[in-house]
């Protein structure tokens, strides 16, 4: 299954993007960040399904909460950097 993950600084950032999400009928669940894609080394992200991305963004920017980075799933398991 192909999806998205929304990676957020801190705990409390993910809750928040999450929130919002769920607001907004958007599916949304928080996990810690896999490792290749976390920087710092301890991050989460807010995983989505792959039709709500465009939509997700637009709430996203409405309440205020900028997502790090966006990643998608690729086909064998691996993640690929989404460009804002």
């Amino acid at each position: 299954m192909i999806y998205y993950l929304i990676v957020c600084k801190s705990l409390t950032y993910a809750q928040r993007t999450e929130a919002a999400l769920e607001r907004s009928g958007i599916g949304a669940h928080i996990l810690r960040s896999p490792q290749q894609l976390s920087d710092s080394g301890c991050s989460h992200c807010v995983k989505i399904a792959q039709r709500s991305l465009t939509t997700a963004l637009t709430v996203l920017k409405r309440a205020g909460l900028t997502p790090t980075r966006v990643f998608i799933t690729e086909s064998d398991g691996s993640y690929r950097e989404v460009a804002l």
